[in-house]
């Protein structure tokens, strides 16, 4: 039975990214040898590395005086390389999910935090509006698209000060304005490749502005300098990023992923809102097009389980709501096709007449 991939991360990737990247498992550019076993510095990787970079800076239109590295750690690990090496004294962050919430609780450890705007009290089900960003604050983090609750920030915001995004579940999603930012950061298993790399687009003169030492391994610095090849780097991810890359180029770029993606999201809303069994749990003007969060309204409730399990049998996986919230997520990454939805949205319709 074909299966229809709504996991949060990892997530689906296209059929183009595995079986290149299943061919180089087994030989790698002609070498005879296996991507899992190549030398990280040989000529066909060091080649493959720096066209990965390449198309991140073309498909993403970045100007002159930014880097993209490609890193271990996750960015839960940029929870703290982030303030490690921009927070001097104090850093204000936008409160708008579990993702946003941990990333503050690290930058604490190295400074002040002014926690601008939050919509904690509202169990995170929208974006916060009206806030002031404080202009002595080193930099500003927002939190793009929140994975757990399903909201997401679809514009880039003018800052008075530097701009710092976790853009994780969303990048590729839609056209950047990069120069509006000093740090962009995303962990790759959403929208680009298996978990076990993180891109991290950085302005070179955001760096060097704090007095603190930084682990060696933890400075962009050491990356920008050596390449992102300080140490081994995350050979095989890299290698899928990269097929990835050349498809989203195939497919006419990021102008063409968003059509699709808000195509799909529509879509699925557009069947949420019209049903008498399931209901959204975000504000309608935040939702997000990656991650589309939904319940069963309050009478049908105790038919969840039973909704999940249903689905199953027609080959949808991945739609279980994460723990701490419950309910339904739908990930509707850029490797999704629109039939997966409609194969959703036709099981929601089936199970509704059943019931």
């Amino acid at each position: 039975m074909k299966k229809h991939n709504f996991y949060a991360g990892p997530s689906i990737l296209s059929e183009y990214t595995l079986n290149n990247t299943a061919e180089a498992i087994k030989d790698f550019a002609g070498t005879g040898l296996s991507i899992l076993e190549i030398s990280h510095r040989s000529k066909e990787f060091t080649a493959v590395i720096e066209e990965a970079a390449t198309l991140v800076k073309e498909l993403l239109d970045i100007p002159e005086g930014y880097h993209v590295l490609f890193l271990g750690g996750g960015a839960s690990l940029q929870f703290c390389m982030a303030p490690f090496n921009l927070l001097a004294k104090k850093a204000a962050y936008l409160e708008t999910g579990t993702w946003a919430v941990n990333a503050i609780k690290e930058a604490k450890l190295f400074g002040e935090v002014d926690i601008v705007a939050s919509s904690k009290e509202a169990n995170f089900t929208f974006i916060p509006k009206g806030y002031t960003i404080p202009t002595d604050a080193d930099y500003f983090h927002i939190t793009t698209n929140n994975t757990i609750y399903g909201t997401e920030i679809r514009k880039d915001i003018d800052s008075p000060i530097p701009l710092v995004a976790d853009m994780s579940s969303d990048i590729f999603s839609r056209p950047i304005d990069v120069s509006k930012y000093d740090l962009i950061y995303a962990g790759a298993q959403k929208n680009l490749a298996p978990a076990g790399v993180t891109i991290a687009i950085v302005k070179e003169s955001a760096l060097g502005k704090v007095e603190r030492s930084i682990p060696t391994m933890l400075d962009y610095r050491t990356h920008i300098k050596k390449g992102s090849m300080f140490n081994t780097p995350p050979v095989l991810p890299i290698f899928a990023a990269l097929q990835t890359l050349k498809w989203y180029k195939e497919l006419g770029g990021i102008k063409e992923l968003e059509k699709r993606d808000i195509a799909k999201a529509t879509k699925l809303y557009d069947a949420i809102d019209s049903s008498k069994m399931f209901v959204g749990t975000t504000a309608h003007e935040d939702r997000s097009i990656m991650n589309v969060c939904y319940v069963m309204k309050p009478e049908f409730t105790e038919l969840e389980k039973e909704f999940v399990d249903f689905a199953s049998t027609k080959g949808i996986v991945g739609i279980k709501g994460h723990r701490s919230v419950g309910g339904f997520r739908a990930s509707l990454y850029n490797a999704l096709p629109i039939e997966s939805v409609d194969v959703l949205i036709n099981a929601m319709k089936e199970f509704e007449k059943n019931h």
